[in-house]
Parts: structure tokens; C-alpha cells; sequence
């Protein structure tokens, strides 16, 4: 083995016990001990998109040591002068090349002639909850990722854009859609110390005025959850036992903390198809221990209307990722247009079921093209590739206030997602669905502070 393969093989390997003690201990200052940390590493070690950045970041690292050895053999061959000009041609120049070249497309991608007047009248600056739910039934949601140990000024915050009811969204995991178990706690009759960060996140809420949606996720490191696939009858079986497990948890958490709505899956369609039965033993098994309200978040597409358990739950949640334009920076009248042919079904299958529908989440990234496939993941190379539009967010925004909140079937919204760790400076570049320091959350405030005539 040669000396370069020797030197290429040390730098990995430093940059893997580097990426473990970082990851790790950055986690575990929020509601994971060290063990549950780690392990998470070695989960999230075989994603792609991890993988993928590992080693971007692996080359140039690895590019960083041969300029290194270049420069050390310059140095020490050459006169100072020829060191410091080939140092500067060669090395600082191309360096500070790409970083005005990268810093110039981020500003160009994220520059927008946007004059939006932020109307300060509509937000709650009074600190408590306005409790308009009260006067109309409408709950008005936030789905929150973030939590820490001190809440109390992102609570704050919520309040201020009159958020009254919070989806706190623990998850759970399994490697890929092939994958026959959902990863099951040592004991799953005892809280861990994630369960615990979670209770004590409810009972803030609840100190605060908050109502909370408890709403588990299944989390995959590859694929997607509404497409498990699994070769027979006994794997399928032992799947969904895993998942009625972990369920069985969260609905003892919802039952503890008094929480007000519990969802009992999302997003699972391809269980929901093959599985009707085992759902009903679920919700049998649910309504014993928990006697609050209950609904299951069925993706818009290909899945809400397969659901046979709708009469057994108080809503029909819809994950409303419905596209609504076929073109970028639409205007507001165009997206409204795109909400007719959504409502007329969403009205039938209120009609059918004779249950309200609501919104388990809804949302828009702070794209151009937002509006096409509202559900669709950015990335982290976006801001290259994607042309930030906070007008378009905020357009679709008051788009589903206007077509959606009037509506007497919908008994409220879920907004995707509110981003505790967004910044007013993150914002400035930040194409993705949080409003936080946006247009978008003027906008919200405003239709949330619209209390709706009950018919």
C-alpha cells in the first residue's frame, strides 16, 4: 500500500470518528441521552443524502491535504517570494473565486422584489391565547420542530401569530420501506428519555394555553412510509405489531398529559390497503387507555379515500399537499382556481362519512414553484439550483384562508412546519416550508384571527 493510499485511508477514517463524536454529542444536548445518539448515528450512517455529503466533504478535505504537502515541498525548495505568489495564484485565489461565485448565485437565487407590508395589527401581542377555537371550533395548528429544554419564548412566539393547537411529532424508525419492524424501545412499557422530553414539551403547552395534537411520524433513512412493501402475510403481521407497540406508548403519553387530539398513524397507505383489521384492533386498543378525540393523517393522494375506519374516529385528517398550479410565481387568483376541483371531493367525503375533515398538514415551501408539487422536499444544494419566492408562500397562504377556512366541513389547520431553530437572518435564504420571519407568517396570523360563523 502506498504512502498517498496510506494518508487517504487515515483522513477517512479520522473524518468517520470526527462525524460520530460531533453528530452525537450535538444530539444528545437536546432530549437524547448518549447512547440513543449514537445508535441514531449508525441509523442515519447508510443514508444517501449522508452519504452523499460525507464525501463532498471527505474530497475536499482530501484535496486540502495535497495542496498542504504541495505547499510544505514548495516551501522548502523555492525562495519565500515564489512560495508566497504560487500560495496566493493557486490557492487563496481559486478559494476566494468560488466563495464570491457561491455567495453571488445564493443572492441571485434568493433576491425577490418583494414588497410585502407586514400588518402588525393582525398579531397577538397580548402573550395569552385568544382561545377563538372556542367561539367556532376551529383548530388552529402548528406543526413544531425544534423543542429544547427552555420553550417558553418559542411557545411565545406561536401565541403571538395566534397559533392555539400544537402537533408535537415524535418518531418513530425503520431503515427503509422493505424493513419488517419498526425499531421497538428495550422496554416498551417504560417512557424513555425522548418520551419524557415530550410530555414535559405538552404540559408547558398546556401551562401556556395550548391545545396539543400528539402525532407520531414513521421516519425512514431511505424511501418513504406510504410505500412499505413487504414479501408475506408473517412479515406484514410482525410489522405492524412493532408499530401497535410503539403506538400503544404514545397513546399511555396522550393519556398522561391529557392531550386533546392523538393521531393514530400517517401517511401508512400501503398498510391501511392490506391491513383494515389490524387498524380496528388498534383503535379498539387506543379508545381503552385514551379518551380524547382521535383521527389518522391520510395523504392527499391515493390513500384518504381507502380509509374504512373513518367512522370510528372524531376526523377525517388529510395531509392536503394538493397541487394547485401548473406554472411558477402564480398569482393569487390562479392559486384559488386551484383549490375548486379539491374542494368539491373533500365536501363529498365529508358528506359520505358525515365527519368533519381537517388539515393534518398543510404547507409551501418558500419557492417559485411551490404551488406545483407542494409536497416535494427541498434539498440542501436548493439555493443553487431553486429560485426562492417568499410571495409565492405567502400567495398560497392566503390562497387556503380564502377557498379553505370558511368552509363549514374543515375543522382547522395544520400548518407544515414551524421552525424553532429559523433565524431572521436564516430566513433571508431559506427555501423552505417554515414561515417563521416571513411573509407567510403574517399571513397566517391573519386567517387564524378570523373566527368563522358556526352554521
Amino acid at each position: 500500500m502506498g504512502r498517498k493510499t496510506k494518508q487517504f485511508l487515515v483522513v477517512y477514517a479520522v473524518l468517520w470518528f470526527l462525524s460520530f463524536i460531533v453528530i452525537t454529542i450535538l444530539l444528545s444536548r437536546g432530549d437524547r441521552s448518549l447512547g440513543d445518539s449514537a445508535l441514531f448515528f449508525f441509523n442515519i450512517a447508510a443514508n444517501k443524502n449522508f452519504l452523499t455529503g460525507f464525501h463532498v466533504v471527505f474530497l475536499l478535505c482530501s484535496l486540502l491535504l495535497l495542496a498542504l504537502q504541495y505547499f510544505i515541498k514548495l516551501y522548502r525548495s523555492k525562495s519565500k517570494s515564489v512560495f508566497l505568489r504560487q500560495l496566493g495564484y493557486r490557492f487563496i485565489l481559486p478559494i476566494l473565486i468560488a466563495f464570491l461565485g457561491f455567495k453571488t448565485l445564493i443572492y441571485a437565487n434568493s433576491y425577490e422584489w418583494h414588497d410585502y407590508q407586514w400588518d402588525n395589527s393582525v398579531m397577538n401581542t397580548e402573550g395569552i391565547v385568544n382561545n377563538l377555537y372556542e367561539a367556532d371550533q376551529k383548530q388552529r395548528g402548528m406543526s413544531v420542530f425544534g423543542w429544547s429544554h427552555d420553550n417558553n419564548e418559542v411557545i411565545d412566539d406561536l401565541i403571538k401569530a395566534n397559533v392555539e393547537w400544537v402537533a408535537v411529532i415524535p418518531f418513530l424508525y425503520q431503515e427503509d420501506e422493505t424493513t419488517k419492524r419498526v425499531n421497538v424501545p428495550d422496554d416498551p412499557n417504560s417512557f424513555t428519555r425522548r418520551d419524557s422530553s415530550f410530555i414535559k414539551t405538552i404540559r408547558t403547552l398546556h401551562k401556556k394555553g395550548l391545545k396539543v395534537h400528539l402525532k407520531p411520524h414513521l421516519w425512514m433513512s431511505s424511501g418513504w412510509r406510504s410505500n412499505i412493501t413487504l414479501d408475506s402475510n408473517e412479515d406484514w403481521d410482525a410489522w405492524f405489531e412493532s408499530y401497535r407497540i410503539n403506538m400503544m406508548r404514545y397513546a399511555k403519553i396522550a393519556a398522561l398529559t391529557k392531550t386533546e387530539l392523538f393521531c393514530v398513524g400517517t401517511e401508512l397507505r400501503t398498510s391501511i390497503k392490506r391491513q383494515p383489521e389490524k387498524w380496528n384492533g388498534l383503535i379498539d386498543e387506543i379508545k381503552e387507555i385514551y379518551k380524547g378525540e382521535l383521527t389518522y393523517a391520510a395523504n392527499w393522494y391515493d390513500e384518504y379515500e381507502h380509509v374504512g375506519f373513518w367512522d370510528r374516529l372524531d376526523y377525517i385528517g388529510i395531509q392536503a399537499y394538493f397541487p394547485l398550479t401548473k406554472m411558477e410565481n402564480p398569482d393569487l387568483e390562479t392559486i384559488e382556481k386551484g383549490w375548486d376541483k379539491h374542494i368539491l371531493e373533500l365536501k363529498g367525503v365529508h358528506e359520505k362519512y358525515e365527519k368533519p375533515i381537517l388539515f393534518t398538514e398543510v404547507g409551501y415551501k418558500s419557492e417559485s414553484n411551490a404551488t406545483i408539487k407542494p409536497w416535494e422536499w427541498g434539498s440542501g444544494f436548493s439555493i443553487l439550483t431553486k429560485k426562492k419566492s417568499d410571495k409565492t408562500q405567502q400567495l398560497a397562504f392566503e390562497a387556503l384562508f380564502n377557498k379553505c377556512w370558511d368552509q363549514p366541513w374543515l375543522a382547522g389547520i395544520y400548518i407544515w412546519e414551524w421552525n424553532v431553530r429559523t433565524t431572521e437572518e436564516s430566513a433571508a435564504t431559506d427555501l423552505n416550508f417554515s414561515p417563521r420571519f416571513k411573509p407567510a407568517e403574517n399571513v397566517i396570523a391573519k386567517g387564524f384571527k378570523n373566527t368563522v360563523k358556526r352554521p
